[in-house]
């Protein structure tokens, strides 16, 4: 009991300090605003001062203009174009109609003097800076006498009035029941004084007294079932549910985002007030479900941006917290239900708004990435490894989500949904990514990222979106590693797992090339560029399997008195040049320069490995073989150069 009221004392503290202080730096905070606002008011204020001034005096202008003397009056008086101060502009004496007497003879007109435009009105009045100054030293002062004492004041009464309850509890001068009527009924009466301090002006202020008012609340009711017991544990949850809905009224109908967000906290911190330890996994899940969905239904309605992020922080916590001290097996099935229903509620919002707006804030944003990785990350720890089947459909599921809600997003909006679908679209190729090694083993998913890098260029390709092509890149590029990191066996000379892996990756390879090729315009320089590189790759890594192959199989050889090692180099400088020769053919008939310089760079290899390693190495017949054949082969290139400059020699004389 002595622990229970120490609890109660220090909350019953912190509540009555700590909202008040929340309360007096929000008005610390307008007063700050007001502040500036006063300081230039003034000179807005001259301004506009200045600009009547002007307005009359051209009206006073304009009407002087047109009084004329009644003989000399314009019938109709033409708009007038401000000119400057000493232009003149003539008015064009009017001609009197001509009678039909004889005796009539014509009056002279007058002169009329000409009409001047008034001089330009005076300079705007301006407030000095001493002037400025001392009316913001005025204010200031004001400030803190006015409302930061009125304040103190208020929170040193709520002090006085702490203290005097707590010393007539220790006194026993009020019993339980009349302590916790007096904490429903002091926390109930806060929420007129604070709506009447509203009426007065005093917003901010107003807000931190509804919002002690719910702390109060709260605390009275977790203090008359858990410390008390004057009722049951279920009457303690309903009536904190009910403070939390009655808070939430007030915050819509004020439009108040501060007071939604202490009533959300309230309702949070709900479950952790009536908790008794025990696993309740049903009841805490559904009420945290209820309460997400009506504060992210007032976070939509009132475009409040903190109620998102908070319920969803405050989900995970107790998600996670639950599963570390209550999960088991048996509980796997009501797990993954409510696990996909907190997903799709947290999901929802962004995406709604997404397809509304065409654009994603970026708390929004940061709320999506989190909730797709923890999503997954729940799943593979219920599925893994006995359902991998079950793990690998949900998270091909997830990708097929965002997939289609890239799709679904509206085109036309400019920069924001472009950024919007690119992000949806990338967590839809990760989840198809990581979909591959959850099923996959080994050589397979190498094979399986090969396709996809494939699949994902020719999409790109076909869509005109670079993002895309660039992912198929940087697959590439992984399964390259995978291919030089991880060995494969490799039992008979090409028809095994490793040449069939490598065989698979090299066609994807050329297969992106070759799609690069027919789209034209739409591949830019630095992209092809990334394209030649995966051509070179190519043919490295289709090298690279050839030459394990015939490493192998020359290894494998029975002794016929033959030198196996021997063999193997020479196999090996046979089999390059080869290649080398098989390249250039292709670059030459082709007229591709890329293709033909791989060819010579790959004959420069062979040949340092001949003049370096077989000369060092190599004996008798594998040097006389080595040598001979690259002879042949660098004859037989030289005369096909030669052959080519004199033909475009003979072109250029003729």
């Amino acid at each position: 009991m002595n622990s229970g009221a120490v609890i109660f004392g220090l909350l019953a503290f912190a509540i009555v300090i700590g909202v008040p202080l929340l309360a007096i730096g929000a008005m610390v905070r307008v007063g700050t605003l007001k502040r500036k606002v006063d300081e230039e008011a003034p000179q807005l204020i001259a301004r506009i001062y200045g600009l009547e001034k002007r307005v009359a005096q051209l009206e006073q202008a304009l009407s002087s203009a047109t009084l004329l003397p009644e003989t000399h009056q314009i019938p109709q008086v033409p708009a007038v174009t401000p000119q400057p101060a000493a232009a003149q502009v003539a008015v064009p004496d009017p001609i009197p109609p001509v009678p039909q007497s004889a005796e009539f003879v014509p009056a002279p007109i007058p002169a009329k003097p000409p009409v001047r435009l008034p001089p330009p009105a005076p300079a705007i009045p301006h407030f000095s800076s001493a002037s400025a100054d001392r009316e913001s030293h005025e204010s200031f002062e004001a400030l803190v006498a006015g409302r930061w004492l009125n304040y103190v004041g208020i929170l040193a009464l709520l002090f006085a009035t702490t203290f005097f309850l707590k010393y007539a509890f220790d006194n026993d001068w009020v019993g339980p029941r009349g302590r916790v009527g007096i904490g429903l009924l002091l926390g109930s009466a806060l929420y007129p004084w604070s709506q009447r301090l509203l009426s007065k002006g005093y917003k901010y202020f107003s807000e931190g007294i509804a919002a002690l008012g719910a702390a109060v609340l709260y605390l009275s009711l977790w203090a008359g079932w858990h410390y008390y017991g004057i009722f049951s544990q279920s009457t303690a949850f309903a009536l904190m549910i009910v403070v939390t809905a009655a808070t939430f009224v007030v915050a819509v109908g004020r439009n108040s985002e501060r007071i939604a967000l202490l009533a959300q906290i309230g309702g949070l911190i709900t479950p952790l007030l009536v908790s008794t330890g025990e696993n309740h996994e049903v009841a805490l899940f559904t009420y945290l479900l209820i309460l997400g969905a009506a504060v992210l239904s007032l976070a939509w309605l009132r475009v409040w941006k903190w109620l998102l992020p908070v319920q969803f922080a405050a989900t995970m916590i107790f998600f996670w917290g639950w599963y570390s001290d209550f999960y088991a097996e048996p509980e796997m099935a009501v797990t993954i239900l409510f696990a996909t229903l907190f997903f799709l509620l947290f999901a929802a919002i962004p995406a709604i708004r997404s397809w509304r707006d065409g654009e994603m804030s970026e708390l929004e944003i940061g709320i999506v990435v989190i909730n797709s990785i923890s999503f997954p990350v729940a799943l593979h720890e219920m599925f893994w490894p006995q359902y991998r089947w079950s793990l690998t459909i949900a998270i091909l599921a997830l990708a097929a989500a965002h997939l289609g809600a890239e799709r679904l997003l509206p085109t036309g909006l400019g920069a924001n949904t472009r950024i919007a679908r690119i992000f949806y679209g990338g967590l839809a190729l990760t989840f198809a990514t990581l979909a591959i090694p959850i099923r996959c083993d080994g050589k397979w998913i190498t094979i399986a990222w090969a396709v996809e890098g494939a699949i994902l260029v020719w999409s790109g390709l076909a869509a005109k979106f670079p993002l895309m092509r660039w992912a198929g890149f940087l697959l590439f590029a992984i399964v390259t590693g995978r291919l030089v990191a991880i060995s494969i066996p490799a039992d008979t000379f090409l028809l095994n797992e490793r040449f069939f892996t490598f065989g698979v990756a090299v066609a994807c390879f050329f297969a992106a090339c070759y799609f690069a090729s027919k789209a034209g315009e739409a591949v830019g320089h630095e992209e092809g560029l990334m394209y030649g590189a995966t051509a070179i790759a190519a043919n490295v890594l289709l090298i690279v399997a050839l030459s394990l192959e015939v490493w192998d199989v020359f290894g494998r050889m029975p002794s016929l008195g033959i030198d196996t090692e021997h063999a193997q180099e020479l196999a090996l400088s046979s089999l390059w040049l080869v290649y080398a020769l098989v390249l250039l053919a292709v670059g030459a008939l082709k007229k591709l320069a890329v293709v033909r310089w791989q060819a010579l760079t790959l004959l420069g290899v062979v040949i340092v490995k001949v003049f370096v390693f077989d000369l060092s190495f190599l004996e008798k017949f594998y040097r006389i073989v080595s040598f001979a054949l690259l002879g042949l082969a660098l004859l037989l290139i030289s005369f096909y150069y030669q052959r080519q400059l004199a033909g475009r020699n003979a072109e250029n004389k003729s």
